[in-house]
Parts: structure tokens; C-alpha cells; sequence
């Protein structure tokens, strides 16, 4: 079996260097069975490290053509913001190179196990490959994963099928690693390397299997549901607010890192709800959950470009002049300014 650890432009070093000396050294004490290499997107390459860290080369282009174990990691830098040495933007960058090309192939290889540490899962997500799958990412960026159509799970390690497996934060590498060398060359190699590592593996590995387990958490909310009105609080006439405030056809400019969108709303009200659609170019989107408080809009929708996201939107409307942000988890917010056309 082959391995390959992906390396980018900011990579985080222990995110990709600790699953490959879990992996060299299974090669070692498995006579071979398994082989890594460091490799990117781009080929043979010196690739420098997030956090001002050492560049490490880069042995050979990324192939998901070959058979085996493909393993993204994650950024080193800022945990949050837009800065250049932010990570939500070095996983942006990183995800707008021809990586996301090259894992869709993979992901259409039957033959592959991706793998992600941290951050990389967030990579792929952003690039739309893991809509409608489980994983998991460092705590920081749960929310942003799920806002990208991934379902985030809460674990130390999440595998999905056989062919997806994450892991949470930055040393969960070792985990990830040593439960797949266990998995495809067995225990005896697995406790080897973390008799030689002075390192057990940690945490359950997390599947979409067995009895599900009671949220009582959402019990308690469901019970909160069934207050009185009165306990919830006022209850904004959605209709007359609409009416007055927000009804009519919004031309916005939402301004992300990359460059600004162009996006026209339609909010008008039906029987008292809220209703509304964006429009960016040929493509319409309805809102979700939109609410009204009488000085402030907001509403989730799933955008494709620049990437494959929910974002939260919260505007306030002064007139026919609408200022707010819409954001995505971690992900640096974006400036939403628009005026009412008709």
C-alpha cells in the first residue's frame, strides 16, 4: 500500500509530518507492506510551511490515480481573520489550486482512501467534496465545515464509509494514521509503532452505525418549544414589518476575499412569512429560515460560488439603503451592501 501526505503553501507541519512517520515506520516493521511520500499538487517542489515554519520538499506530484491512502492536513497561522497568514485563508488558497481537481479524482477512485487532518478537511469541503458527508475538523472550524454541506461530527477520529476518514485537531494526525495502519496491515503493526512512538491511540473511531444514541439535549429543546408564547417572548407581525421595511427587490454586492459578488434579492411576504431569493447570475436560491425583528433581516442560504457554502446573513435596512455581513463559520465575514431598486 502506498501513501501519499499532501503537502501546500502554509500546510501545518505536524498535521502532515507525524501521520507520515506513523506510516514510515509501519513500512519498517511490516517489511515494506506500506510506503509514504510527500507530494503536491503542483510536483516536485520546496513547500514552505505555515507560521513562517522550515519549507519541506515535496517528492512528487500528487497522483489520485494510484492506489492507497491519500492524506490532506491542515494550515498553520492565525486561527481566525482575513490576514495573508490567517488560516481560513490559507485553506481558501489552498483549495483554489488545482488540489480540488486532483481530490475529486481521488474521491472517483475506488481505490482511495482520502484522509484529512484538521484544516484539510475544511479544504476539501470548501472545494464542494464532502456534501452529505460526515467528518470532523478542529473545533474552531466545526461550524464552517457544516456550513459547507459536510455534517460534522463531534469525534477525535470520523471515518465514513471506508473511503473518508478525518481527524479533529492537530495531533489527532497520529490517531488518523495509526487507526488506518491497523486497519489495512492489522493490530501487532498498529501496537509496534506506538510501543516505539511512547504513543496509544486515542478516541473512539466515530461511524454512522449501531443503535443511535438519545440526544438529550434536543429533548430539553423540544420541551422549550413548547412553551407558551408569552414565555418566548413578542412575536414580530412578520407581514406589516415586511410591508413597511424590507418588501421589494434588493441590487447587493456581497465582498468577499476574492472579489465582490453581484446578487439581487426578492423579499416580499406570503400569510404573514417571510420570502425571499437571491440571484447570481443563472442561479436562484431561496432563503432559509428568514427573520424579520423590524431593524434587522437575517437569513441562511447555500451560495456555489466563490465556493460551496451556507452562509449566515444579518443586514439592517435603513430606507432603501441595506448594510450587514453574511459569514460562514470561521471563515472571515463578508460586507453585504445593497439599496432597495424597486
Amino acid at each position: 500500500m502506498h501513501v501519499q501526505v499532501v503537502l501546500f503553501d502554509g500546510f501545518d507541519l505536524m498535521d502532515a509530518l507525524a501521520p507520515y512517520e506513523v506510516f514510515a515506520a509501519a513500512g519498517m516493521y511490516a517489511g515494506g507492506a506500506i510506503t509514504v511520500e510527500l507530494v503536491s499538487a503542483e510536483g516536485k517542489r520546496s513547500v514552505p510551511s505555515g507560521m513562517n515554519g522550515p519549507a519541506i520538499e515535496a517528492q512528487a506530484a500528487l497522483d489520485p490515480h494510484r492506489a492507497g491512502i491519500i492524506l490532506v492536513p491542515g494550515g498553520s497561522g492565525k486561527p481566525e481573520g482575513d490576514d495573508e497568514d490567517a488560516v481560513p485563508n490559507i485553506l481558501r488558497l489552498a483549495m483554489e489550486t488545482d488540489l480540488t481537481r486532483l481530490m475529486k479524482q481521488a474521491f472517483d477512485n475506488h481505490d482511495v482512501t482520502v484522509a484529512t487532518v484538521c484544516g484539510g478537511s475544511l479544504v476539501l469541503a470548501m472545494g464542494g467534496l464532502l456534501e452529505d458527508r460526515h467528518a470532523v475538523t478542529n473545533h474552531l472550524g466545526m461550524a464552517a465545515l457544516g456550513a459547507t454541506g459536510a455534517i460534522p461530527i463531534a469525534a477525535r477520529v470520523v471515518e465514513d464509509g471506508p473511503r473518508l476518514v478525518s481527524g479533529g485537531g492537530v495531533t489527532s494526525g497520529l490517531d488518523v494514521a495509526l487507526y488506518l495502519v491497523e486497519r489495512e496491515l492489522g493490530p501487532q503493526i498498529a501496537s509496534a509503532v506506538e510501543k516505539l512512538f511512547e504513543y496509544e491511540r486515542r478516541g473512539t473511531v466515530w461511524r454512522a452505525q449501531g443503535i443511535v444514541p438519545i440526544n438529550f439535549a434536543a429533548s430539553l429543546d423540544d420541551t422549550t418549544d413548547e412553551m407558551p408564547t408569552s414565555a418566548k417572548g413578542p412575536v414580530v407581525d412578520n407581514h406589516a414589518a415586511t410591508s413597511r421595511g424590507i418588501a421589494g427587490n434588493w441590487q447587493t454586492a456581497i465582498s468577499t476575499p476574492i472579489g465582490k459578488m453581484s446578487v439581487k434579492l426578492h423579499i416580499s411576504s406570503k400569510d404573514g412569512v417571510i420570502q425571499g431569493t437571491a440571484t447570481q447570475g443563472d442561479e436562484v436560491v431561496e432563503f432559509l429560515n428568514p427573520t424579520w425583528n423590524g431593524s434587522q433581516l437575517t437569513w441562511t442560504q447555500r451560495v456555489k460560488k466563490p465556493m460551496r457554502l451556507n452562509l449566515k446573513f444579518e443586514v439592517t435596512v435603513q430606507g432603501d439603503v441595506m448594510s450587514g455581513t453574511a459569514k460562514a463559520g470561521m471563515l472571515p465575514a463578508s460586507k453585504v451592501a445593497g439599496s432597495r431598486i424597486n
